[in-house]
């Protein structure tokens, strides 16, 4: 294993703890009707985050393991597979099996367990539901995510051997690439009749996540090869380009914000890099920001159970409640689920 130190990137960290909350205001806007109109309209956007998770993603493993894929090729894959799983399995398992126990509970209640197929349960356990094989999103709704992220993992020691030339080439070779992965994905969707990214997630998922982890991938080689004033006066104009042309309708979001969010996260590690400082406890946010992510949906329902009259406005004292439950929850998570999960690993591999 490569034991070169990475650099610590906490305005990345910052940045993905931020666009977790993006995604819980996106699942419970429908019972905030008193917000601003603009406002609303911003947080409908929110599905976005997930697509700025997996470019993250994406540049976040080529830049801890693509190293250690260069020096042992595919002998590399188990250790990191087991690392992967370790970081993403156990609160995963935890949040499946808590809802497994809601879908008992509402079965002995005699309600409806429309929302819990049986049959699909499987699939969630072996983290596949989101390849092709369900006709809706069921269980745990933001685990379809994983599930594609899971996909990504696997493929990751082919995208090393497929990519590693690239990241030898010229900046602007790296840029072309990127450019047309973000052209093959906007394709991909207006193919499959879409014209957002946010269109039919079990149809579109796995082929949205892959196109953007690879993305990702090249980003960090990118990145790599060092940011010089020419390089960030790039990436600023990608970031003015992408949002001027969204904002105006010359382009839509399936090229704008891949773009942008590509542009962004350069900047921000490019940033961190030089020692740019964020607040710890934006830095914090991010780093439990997975359990954010995972267990906020099922606790939106669990919330609106035992605290809400009418799910459609939800008054704003108990909005600020739940959000307060959700950011306690994945503090008590991360550190009592997620943490113990990586030790375990790194026992393991000892």
């Amino acid at each position: 294993m490569s034991t070169s130190p990475r650099p610590q990137l906490d305005g990345l960290t910052a940045a993905r703890g931020i666009a977790a909350w993006f995604v819980v205001l996106f699942h419970i806007r429908s019972g905030m009707p008193w917000l601003p109109a603009d406002v609303l309209q911003v947080i409908h956007k929110g599905y976005l985050a997930v697509d700025f998770f997996f470019i993250l993603s994406g540049f976040v493993i080529w830049l801890s393991a693509s190293g250690e894929f260069t020096a042992r090729g595919l002998a590399a894959t188990p250790a990191f597979l087991r690392r992967r799983l370790a970081r993403i399995y156990p609160l995963y398992a935890v949040m499946l099996t808590l809802t497994v126990g809601f879908a008992l509970l509402l079965e002995a209640t005699g309600r409806s367990t429309a929302g819990y197929p049986w049959a699909e349960l499987p699939l969630h356990v072996l983290m596949l539901q989101n390849w092709g094989f369900t006709p809706d999103l069921s269980w745990n709704h933001p685990a379809w995510s994983i599930s594609t992220e899971f996909a990504a993992y696997l493929l990751f020691p082919l995208l090393v051997l497929l990519f590693k030339p690239l990241a030898r080439a010229p900046r602007w070779v790296i840029w072309g690439a990127i450019a047309c992965l973000i052209a093959a994905l906007a394709a991909g969707m207006l193919a499959m009749g879409y014209t957002n990214l946010g269109g039919h997630i079990v149809r579109s998922g796995l082929a949205r996540c892959i196109a953007e982890f690879s993305i990702g991938c090249l980003l960090c080689a990118l990145w790599q090869q060092g940011v010089d004033r020419r390089s960030r006066i790039m990436a600023v104009l990608a970031v003015l380009a992408g949002s001027l042309g969204w904002a105006s309708g010359f382009t839509n979001e399936l090229v704008a914000f891949p773009l942008v969010t590509a542009a962004l996260i350069y900047l921000i590690a490019d940033h961190s890099q030089r020692g740019g400082r964020i607040a710890r406890p934006l830095v914090y946010l991010g780093e439990i920001s997975y359990a954010t992510y995972l267990s906020h949906f099922m606790l939106f329902i669990w919330f609106k159970i035992a605290f809400v009259d009418n799910a459609a406005n939800i008054p704003p004292h108990r909005v600020a409640l739940f959000m307060l439950l959700t950011l306690a929850a994945s503090v008590i998570l991360y550190h009592g689920v997620e943490k113990p999960g990586r030790r375990l690993a790194g026992r393991r591999q000892a």
